[in-house]
């Protein structure tokens, strides 16, 4: 892309989002209902004035990266570790059914190959935890119950489809599983999740100490940032195959770094307040641009509208895409209106399920029609969610903050 069509496609992405999620506030529905929709009208599926190019997907990464920083601001460490079991259950039920469900569906219901029925229903094991995220922000439920048992589920929930996905990997390239690169995927995950915790207690330390004598101010977001741009790096020199550098770096290292290094710095309430209102214009630049990535990517043309497979094929798959990871909350022992908020926050595939199935039409594994349907219904379980969402709390606020209720 050259510079000058870089600058437009920023300027059009930023205006568009803003105006977008403007509206969307004043019609009662969450901001990032609007910055999914701005994508879906730019890219595409509408209008066709922007793609997903390169240069935009880099720095909805970063977006994306930031927004969980955030989180982890906000996050106290010891109310996440009450809801571990929980958020345990959720995740890997959540996982697990839909996997299932999925696979049985196009292997035994459509005939469709073991390779096939496999990239489906990995694809529906996804949860968008940034979508997920933004939605419980714009409740104000992200530290309730139901919010931090969802936040925990789905960093879970991202490593185990990093495993799915190099598992899937090998299967695509024909050499059949290679038990030696998904063993070092899973090695890697595990080793940072015991890692993570102390790196991220220490450099809080060292980017607290170095504000205090720096004379020059913008330490902090340069430091934070920086270490967003490192972590990238790290897990793409360290991690799984070549093919899921990206996802590594995006799902298995710095979004989980982030967290971990939030909530270290939340230890001391005057420094985290400092870096949160540093770090605020940034997020709020950044961010947007994750969401309307996000929308840029679905392309309903490629959806031939007139086949009545992709009607059937479609509306099976998103039954047991919702099924699927709203069976994983009524696993938990909470208030039934906990149990649904907790299994819709975990049903946006976004970003995460297009990975997977860019990656099975990429390697020849879907067909245009498969294709198009599992992009349908990753459209529809990314943006119905956030509307049933906030009608659900509005209908039945009282009961979740109350902790109870049937």
């Amino acid at each position: 892309m050259e510079t000058h069509t870089f600058f437009l496609y920023l300027l059009i992405i930023l205006l568009t989002a803003r105006i977008f999620a403007e509206l969307a506030v004043r019609l009662k529905a969450p901001s990032v209902i609007g910055e999914l929709l701005a994508g879906v009208v730019l890219g595409p599926s509408l209008l066709g004035w922007l793609e997903p190019a390169q240069a935009i997907k880099l720095m909805a990464e970063i977006g994306i990266i930031l927004l969980l920083f955030e989180v982890g601001l906000e996050t106290d460490l010891k109310r996440l570790a009450q809801t571990g079991a929980k958020s345990a259950v959720v995740a890997v039920a959540g996982f697990v059914l839909p996997l299932v469900l999925g696979f049985s569906l196009s292997y035994w219901g459509f005939g469709l190959s073991l390779l096939v029925s496999l990239f489906v229903g990995g694809t529906l094991t996804a949860t968008s935890i940034g979508i997920t995220v933004r939605v419980l922000s714009d409740l104000k439920r992200q530290q309730a119950c139901e919010g931090q048992i969802v936040l925990g589920a789905a960093v879970l929930d991202d490593v185990l489809g990093v495993v799915l996905l190099a598992l899937l990997f090998e299967f695509s390239t024909g050499g059949g599983i290679s038990f030696i690169n998904a063993g070092k995927v899973l090695v890697f995950v595990v080793t940072f999740f015991l890692l993570a915790p102390l790196a991220a207690k220490l450099m809080s330390l060292m980017v607290k100490r170095a504000d205090a004598v720096s004379s020059i101010p913008g330490l902090i977001p340069t430091t934070i940032v920086s270490l967003v741009l490192f972590f990238a790096w790290l897990a793409y020199v360290i991690g799984a195959p070549e093919l899921l550098g990206g996802f590594a770096a995006g799902l298995a290292l710095s979004r989980r770094f982030f967290l971990p290094f939030g909530a270290a710095v939340h230890a001391d309430p005057d420094f985290a307040s400092r870096i949160k209102k540093q770090m605020q214009p940034i997020i709020q630049l950044f961010t947007p641009i994750f969401f309307v990535y996000v929308g840029l990517s679905l392309n309903f043309r490629e959806i031939d509208w007139g086949s009545s497979f992709i009607w059937v094929f479609s509306l099976s798959l998103f039954v047991a895409a919702l099924l699927g990871k709203l069976l994983g909350a009524f696993f938990i022992r909470e208030s039934w209106p906990t149990r649904w908020m907790v299994g819709m926050a975990m049903m946006p595939r976004g970003e995460v399920g297009l990975i997977f199935v860019e990656l099975g039409r990429a390697s020849g594994i879907f067909g245009n029609e498969i294709y198009a349907g599992v992009v349908m219904v990753i459209a529809l379980t990314t943006l119905l969610p956030p509307f049933v969402m906030k009608w659900y709390f509005a209908r039945y606020e009282q009961p979740l903050q109350d902790g109870h209720g049937g």
